[in-house]
């Protein structure tokens, strides 16, 4: 299960948008929303808020398991837009041109599969109420 948002017409370059989705691809959605809240770039509060609303569209897809914490970021990329050219005034009766970018931005998330062992757990917890035993990290 998978579900995308996307804006349009936002005014960046898709080179300053790419910084930003490189660093959040492919990461679960709460690092990806802790790592967007605390970045630096002015870009970020605009994907936080596209990230945010995928999550949405997430959620209310059909087939969706119900549990945002495996959700992750399946793919985002930014597209090139359109381009607003503006004349600059220059010394000696010359001009220069001034180019304003734009960006249309996608977000896709989706659901991490749940692995054969962690059903299997689940389920002989339920049946012998015990908790599951927890994985070591040395394994």
């Amino acid at each position: 299960m998978s579900a995308s948002a996307t804006t349009k017409y936002l005014r960046t370059s898709a080179q300053k948008a790419g910084l930003v989705l490189d660093q959040i691809r492919g990461r679960d959605v709460g690092a990806a929303l802790a790592t967007l809240r605390f970045s630096r770039k002015l870009i970020a509060r605009d994907i936080e808020k596209l990230l945010r609303s995928a999550v949405a569209n997430a959620q209310h897809a059909p087939g969706f398991g119900g549990d945002v914490d495996r959700l992750f970021v399946a793919a985002c990329f930014a597209d090139q837009g359109p381009s607003m050219k503006r004349i600059r005034p220059a010394p000696m009766g010359r001009a220069f041109r001034v180019v304003k970018r734009m960006a249309h931005i996608t977000v896709q998330v989706a659901e991490r599969p749940v692995k054969a062992s962690q059903t299997a757990a689940a389920a002989r917890a339920r049946r012998t109420g015990k908790a599951p035993k927890q994985a070591d990290a040395t394994e």
